[in-house]
């Protein structure tokens, strides 16, 4: 099991007991990924943290949607860039859902942490005004895969959280593998978290040296994505500090048989 994190302060994202469940695009087991209702179903089973995806719509509107484009989740063969907001809350999901903007869930569940991902640089700009007008900038962390992209969010949102993008990411985990601490907390020192796969490319990622190190270095692991019980509770045993996982449901109680195992 983890050890209680030394990141978070205050009500901010990293506030709470570890280890965090992250829930991945909110619980889609009987809600479209990534709505306000899947959204709602990990809250009401006690999840804290939402993992969602930040693209930008034609008329510069942040939208919540994993994929660039509506073929996997609507069946359409458009880009979510090539619809204005008012066509994409038209679209039907299902369940009575359709994409919702990041500032409608972040007003929504008020007391929510979101981790977000910024998939695009379109993002970017409206991603930062909708987190400003909603007054989440201390519940929210902001990542892109791209450090670039993540950097302008961060630099436009100071005391944001924000975890490692892959190229800073590929150069502290070189840097743990020698041994090097030190040199991976300075390739960190703008980051409080490290969001990894187990393997990344043929390389594990995970084991238990690396989390040792990488926690050495100042940063809480997460890892994703997680829906195995079994696959929770070894990765809990290596003491990463989250998992991000399609089943909250599951992983909540792999968490509460953990905690129970401790008491």
């Amino acid at each position: 099991m983890a050890e209680p994190s030394t990141i978070g302060t205050g009500d901010g994202f990293f506030f709470g007991p570890l280890p965090r469940v992250l829930a991945h695009r909110g619980l889609a087991t009987d809600a479209p990924e990534n709505t306000l209702l899947a959204f709602l179903s990990a809250l009401a089973i006690g999840v804290t943290h939402l993992e969602t995806d930040v693209h930008a719509s034609a008329d510069g509107v942040a939208v919540l949607s994993h994929d660039s484009d509506l073929a996997r989740t609507a069946g359409m063969a458009v880009r979510i860039d090539e619809l204005n907001f008012a066509e994409l809350s038209g679209v039907d999901l299902g369940h009575a859902q359709t994409f919702p903007s990041l500032e409608e869930a972040l007003n929504a569940f008020p007391e929510a942490r979101f981790n977000l991902d910024l998939k695009s640089d379109a993002a970017v700009v409206p991603a930062v005004a909708a987190i400003l007008r909603a007054h989440a900038v201390h519940r929210v962390l902001v990542t892109s895969f791209d450090n670039r992209r993540r950097l302008r969010a961060v630099q436009a949102l100071p005391g944001v959280a924000t975890s490692a993008s892959a190229a800073p990411f590929a150069g502290a985990l070189l840097a743990v593998k020698l041994g090097l601490v030190p040199l991976a907390r300075r390739v960190l020192r703008d980051v409080q978290a490290v969001q990894v796969p187990e393997r990344l490319r043929g390389v594990r990622v995970i084991s238990p040296r690396t989390v040792r190190l990488l926690k050495a270095a100042g940063v809480e692991v997460h890892v994703w994505t997680i829906n195995e019980p079994a696959d929770m509770r070894r990765l809990l045993d290596l003491g990463v500090d989250g998992l991000v996982t399609d089943r909250a449901d599951l992983a909540l109680e792999v968490v509460r048989e953990a905690h129970s195992r401790e008491e």
